[in-house]
């Protein structure tokens, strides 16, 4: 079985969010199954030297993007067993960021075409390419539409993961000809056409052989009006090649028992040690240190998605009326990015923010804090309440997307559930279930079930690894 995932960003190459932690660990998993997989994705300058050090060049070759011909290198390196692709052009990806910049459009149809074709300049022809949201959408499409007539592509197959449907690619009816080579039939028939824009999304929706969601709920979710986006009607059509696939984490990189990042080290078996990463912590962002104080924190982009209003709303009153500490990691919108700075000066003995993002000070906080708060408006899959699960910090999270998946709340008299929850985006749900976790943080019976609930999932990709496989099994066998 030889897979090839085209994606955007992988960890530790390049990573945004959740969409690089994926590409970085599933690999790993499915090569454990006995599949060749493969990773292809664009060469950024901000790769770090120790990487690009290990890369070698293969290819050169151009690239056509509309009427240009742009210049494309193939570079190749293997890490942590994996073997890479590096698809290099100076222009497009010498930038200080992944993605915001006006030609993304143009870039990632630089990539997506670039990628197609590489794959004869190299020594591996995929049974199945995995491309992986909107910035590799017309990889299956070009394949589909353009390439399958050539026998080098005749029977590759075709995955596409929804990690975010919220993210479109959206750009304007004369990219068809500007960049993708492709004629304006596909904008009149309805196959790329998305409400007077060219959608990079729909193409991969209609033209991939499989396509996943990142959590079971998600995939039945974004067949709703709510969460589809416009194009809940599409997905329903598509259902019967759609499925959800949970996301693990990469356990190796997030472990109590083996993280160089925390203060110390721990497991279930050696809980008292978490304290001393509390501890740890609350010096660090100047708190008063004291066990007996519950830290709820949260790791985000600071956005609406993330639920952030409900938090802006009732906030200040939990601070005033509880006894707890809030610590805040992330960087976004500025409203959000201002709000959270405000807390931090109204309240300096209980909240903590540091706005930006530091993989060092994630690791500390997942450690150390008590409960993690998730209140998403909506939630594709979430990977912080997984490593939180992992490192025995409690979530609150509301039931949406993976969240559901994977949050369930305390049954009192089961003593089943390893968080709290709560189902509608209501600000007041919200800190009603906030003021119920933190009322069993003291209860010295309830909060080692808790803990030990918790830290006993099994987080890792190893069954989601299966499914995958199971998949790409199933395409392969098809004509």
């Amino acid at each position: 079985m030889k897979v090839l995932f085209t994606v955007s960003e992988c960890a530790p190459f390049a990573k945004s969010g959740g969409l690089g932690d994926v590409a970085g660990a599933l690999p790993k998993e499915l090569i454990k199954l006995g599949a060749d997989v493969r990773v292809m994705l664009p060469k950024y300058s901000t790769i770090s030297e120790e990487l690009l050090f290990k890369a070698k060049k293969i290819k050169t070759f151009y690239v056509n993007v509309g009427w240009r011909r742009q210049y494309c290198g193939i570079e190749t390196l293997k890490h942590d067993g994996v073997t890479y692709y590096l698809l290099d052009n100076e222009y497009y990806f010498k930038r200080n960021a992944l993605y915001g910049d006006f030609d993304d459009g143009e870039r990632f149809a630089f990539f997506s075409r670039a990628a197609l074709d590489a794959l004869p300049l190299i020594p591996f022809k995929p049974d199945v390419i995995h491309a992986h949201d909107w910035h590799t959408g017309m990889v299956p499409f070009l394949l589909d539409r353009q390439y399958r007539t050539y026998p080098f592509y005749k029977n590759i197959k075709t995955v596409f993961t929804i990690h975010n449907l919220q993210f479109q690619g959206l750009f304007p009816e004369s990219v068809l000809g500007d960049l993708l080579n492709l004629d304006h039939r596909y904008f009149t028939s309805g196959e790329l056409e998305f409400y007077g824009a060219v959608s990079f999304m729909k193409g991969a929706l209609l033209s991939a052989n499989a396509l996943t969601t990142v959590s079971p709920t998600y995939k039945d979710e974004i067949q709703t009006p709510f969460f589809g986006e416009k194009l809940d009607g599409l997905l329903r059509d598509q259902s019967f090649k759609l499925s959800g696939i949970l996301n693990g984490i990469d356990t190796d990189a997030y472990h109590p028992e083996k993280d160089t990042y925390i203060e110390k080290t721990y497991s279930f078996k050696t809980l008292k040690d978490k304290k001393k990463n509390k501890a740890a912590l609350q010096k660090e962002f100047n708190l008063p240190v004291s066990d007996h104080i519950p830290v709820v924190a949260m790791v985000t982009r600071l956005t609406e998605q993330k639920g952030l209003s409900l938090v802006k709303r009732v906030m200040h009153e939990l601070l005033n009326e509880q006894n707890m500490q809030l610590i805040v990691l992330g960087s976004g919108d500025p409203e959000f990015e201002s709000y959270f700075n405000y807390l931090a000066g109204a309240y300096p003995e209980k909240t903590g923010v540091y706005i930006g993002f530091s993989e060092a000070l994630a690791h500390r906080i997942y450690a150390g804090a008590d409960f993690f708060l998730m209140p998403s408006m909506f939630e594709p899959c979430g990977l912080s309440q997984l490593i939180s699960l992992q490192y025995g910090t409690i979530p609150i999270a509301r039931e949406t997307g993976g969240l559901n998946d994977t949050v369930h709340s305390w049954h009192e008299t089961e003593h089943t559930g390893n968080g709290f929850t709560f189902s509608a985006y209501n600000a007041h749900d919200m800190k009603h279930t906030v003021e119920r976790a933190l009322s069993h943080y003291s209860n010295k019976e309830v909060w080692p079930l808790l803990q030990k609930n918790a830290m006993s999932g099994d987080y890792s990709w190893a069954k989601s690894a299966e499914e995958y496989y199971s998949l790409y099994e199933g395409l392969q066998r098809r004509k």
